[in-house]
């Protein structure tokens, strides 16, 4: 009867294909997993497991589960969801200790070692922790690792070393773990020691002063605070290395002020790529005590950045200051970006490019600032082309400035007479 063929029970193959996932049906899953879990011995038993979550996971994310009645309550599948990710987090916590987690570790140790800086205790507190290390290594694989001195190229090599021998062994997880776990022990004491050496960044700022031997030149000094006394000093001795240090360890507008103005007193003098280059990362920053620091350096290091600020007409300071940078720096690449300020409708833009003009001393300036002088009609900007055809000393550029003898602006006579005597006493530089 129809009836009774509606009830004729499905072969196990269609009843495996239509067997409903329910929440009951997923805990029992999840409980057997657990308990698989709990069992696996090997990489392959955990493999096994993990391929189990997959499908159990697979099939919380399709089943229709139903959801709570009671907003408050948690729903079945969030609930599946959460022993399922513990199940995970177990299984991992299992598996291993694998040979990478120790050439990771050293890894990381060799990090740690170029990376950080340290003091001359720190230096002695990780050379002995390498040592400790290569001696336990040598030990667990038999082997010679000890570090061949106490610099940081020999602990580095060594640890190298160690890391090459381990990843030639080939552990196997299951039939090496107790190698691995006793090399795992010993990388932990490596980063526990490399962590409690003394780094340059635990001392405190006088600290690292009086480590460097800043306070070193202070005998009787009047000027307070007493880091103002040892500038001065280092100043004296030319030595920008101790004054670069002060502008970097001691945190105050006063102390960095100082610093600074040192740097532009002592000029040329403080001329070291470190200074030079921190002095670039602070005009990139339209620092000006910096550009004017750069200027008096003549760094021709600085000409690219400075250049990019001759026609920053928004900021009249910011020309003004890099103008003559550029002139004390000399390099002629500045020359027709300078010239091109001498059309600027600011009179203070025209007169300081006549200026960096003058200081740069390029001849191809002369017939600009020629033209300046006859046509300007502000006196201040025609003096400082006078001014620059004098400084750029040519015959040719002397002569052109020693036509305003009778101007009618005294400076411009000033400087056309003291140009018309140069040529009188033969002293035109080409």
């Amino acid at each position: 009867m129809s009836d009774g063929d509606d009830e004729t029970p499905a072969d196990d193959g269609e009843a495996s294909e239509t067997t409903e996932i329910t929440v009951d049906s997923l805990d029992e899953r999840l409980e057997s997993a657990e308990s698989a879990l709990a069992d696996a011995e090997t990489e392959s038993d955990l493999d096994t497991v993990e391929g189990v979550l997959d499908d159990i996971e697979s099939d919380i994310e399709s089943a229709e589960l139903p959801e709570p009645d009671d907003e408050d309550e948690e729903a079945p599948a969030e609930s599946l969801t959460d022993r399922l990710s513990g199940l995970r987090d177990d299984l991992e916590a299992q598996r291993g200790p694998y040979a990478e987690d120790v050439i990771d570790d050293i890894e990381s140790s060799v990090s740690k070692i170029e990376d950080t800086r340290w003091t001359e205790q720190g230096a002695d507190e990780i050379a002995d922790a390498v040592a400790e290390f290569a001696e336990a290594a040598g030990e667990i694989l038999d082997g010679d690792f000890a570090p061949q001195g106490h610099d940081e190229e020999s602990l580095v090599a060594a640890l190298d070393s160690v890391a090459t021998t381990v990843e030639a062994a080939g552990l196997d997880p299951d039939e090496d773990d107790e190698t691995i776990a006793a090399l795992l022990e010993a990388t932990d004491a490596l980063s526990t020691g490399l962590e409690d050496a003394q780094e340059w960044d635990d001392l405190e700022t006088n600290e690292q002063l009086m480590a460097e031997g800043f306070y070193d030149v202070l005998g009787h000094f009047k000027d307070f605070p007493v880091e103002w006394s040892a500038l001065k000093e280092w100043e004296q001795r030319s030595r920008p290395d101790m004054v670069l240090l002060a502008l970097n360890s001691l945190q105050s507008d006063f102390m960095e002020r100082h610093c600074l103005e040192t740097f532009q007193r002592m000029g040329q003098a403080a001329k070291t790529e470190a200074v030079v280059d921190q002095m670039l990362q602070r005009a990139g920053k339209r620092d000006k005590p910096a550009i004017r620091i750069l200027g008096k350096m003549a760094a021709e290091e600085a000409v690219e950045t400075l250049v990019e600020y001759v026609d920053a007409d928004k900021d009249p300071q910011l020309q003004k200051v890099t103008f003559k940078a550029l002139g004390e720096i000399g390099d002629e690449a500045a020359t027709q970006p300078i010239a091109d300020k001498l059309d600027s409708d600011n009179p203070i833009i025209r007169s300081q490019a006549a200026r960096a003009l003058g200081l740069l001393g390029d001849t191809r300036a002369v017939d600009p600032l020629s033209d300046v002088l006859a046509d300007d009609e502000e006196d201040t900007v025609r003096t400082s082309a006078a001014w620059a055809l004098r400084q750029i000393g040519t015959e040719t550029a002397l002569e052109a400035a020693a036509e305003y003898t009778g101007d009618r602006a005294y400076n411009v006579q000033m400087e056309a007479e003291s140009a018309s005597e140069a040529l009188d006493a033969g002293t035109p530089t080409a």
